[in-house]
């Protein structure tokens, strides 16, 4: 199976760039469509590139049939992808390096806590984007430890393309999120920040769930003084029956090939686009076409309670 697309035909000098990243810890799944749908559309009506990364740095999530799966997927729905696939475990040294950055400006110190210890401890449970700061001023060794951000007093304000402004208050509300765990692995918050600048990415466009990760990005690239791309949060898909947002872990449906027409259909009637009925069973080819020049994002719902189901 061939993992890089045409590309686009888009001038080379273009200053559009996006991207999706999924990861591979299982197929897709209609929102995950979504998602990439909406930022295809944002990249090829502006004439630009849209990237796909593969988050497959957690080894233990990970399984190379799904990115095989996920890859069939999207050439399935039509969703080419510009350049080579970006794949984050082969990416190691650029994360390292940013790291060394933010320790070297005396912003990372080391985490003891287990899990079990963080439960016992916050009500919040063992998300680690609530951590109190226990070892902050512990001064523990890097080695053989978690390593946190040490956030301090600072408002992180940006303007969502489909949330508006979006003000942190002060970013400590976050916790000192972790940046490289015990075990080596690095962050989504440290090296989603640093793939986004290597892949020169100008919008990001993906869930309204990921809105809190935003902001610990944001820190990240403030502090590496990089660029920082626009952001567009889609709200979440939910199932009508459990009221759960469709997810890997809450075992959503993965999308079915043979009804990428539909999946499609389906997905543009989601963001408002107002797909015409005798469209739904046009060829992807014939529906992407018609999405490209009808796509207007100022028409997408901005929470998800305006993402009805479509009547079948």
């Amino acid at each position: 199976m061939p993992t890089n697309q045409a590309p686009n035909e888009a001038s080379p000098d273009t200053r559009y760039r996006g991207r999706f990243a999924p990861t591979p810890s299982g197929p897709l799944h209609l929102g995950s469509l979504l998602t990439a749908l909406a930022g295809w559309l944002c990249a090829r009506r502006a004439r630009g590139l849209w990237h796909l990364r593969i988050d497959d740095l957690d080894q233990a999530r990970c399984a190379s049939q799904s990115v095989e799966q996920i890859l069939h997927q999207l050439e399935a729905h039509g969703l080419t992808w510009d350049g080579p696939i970006r794949y984050q475990h082969d990416h190691l040294p650029e994360y390292q390096a940013a790291l060394q950055t933010l320790i070297d400006q005396q912003q990372v110190y080391a985490c003891q806590c287990s899990r079990a210890q963080l439960a016992r401890r916050l009500c919040c449970g063992a998300d680690a984007a609530h951590y109190d700061g226990h070892c902050r001023n512990l001064g523990l060794p890097f080695s053989d430890h978690a390593l946190r951000a040490r956030l301090r007093r600072q408002a992180i304000t940006y303007v969502d393309g489909w949330q508006g402004v979006q003000p942190s208050g002060d970013i400590r509300a976050l916790g000192d999120f972790v940046l490289k765990r015990r075990d080596g692995v690095f962050s989504y918050q440290l090296s989603c920040a640093v793939d986004e600048i290597a892949l020169g990415i100008t919008e990001v466009v993906r869930g309204a769930d990921l809105m809190d990760s935003t902001l610990a990005q944001l820190w990240v690239l403030d502090a590496l003084a990089a660029p920082r791309p626009a952001y567009r949060h889609l709200p979440v898909l939910t199932d009508p029956g459990s009221g759960q947002k469709l997810s890997k872990q809450n075992h959503a449906v993965p999308l079915d090939c043979n009804l990428a027409g539909e999946n499609l259909w389906r997905c543009l009637f989601y963001l408002r686009q107002s797909p015409p009925a005798q469209l739904r069973h046009a060829p992807v080819q014939t529906i992407l076409q018609w999405a490209v020049h009808a796509w207007q994002p100022q028409k997408v719902p901005g929470v998800p309670d305006q993402a009805v189901e479509p009547s079948l």
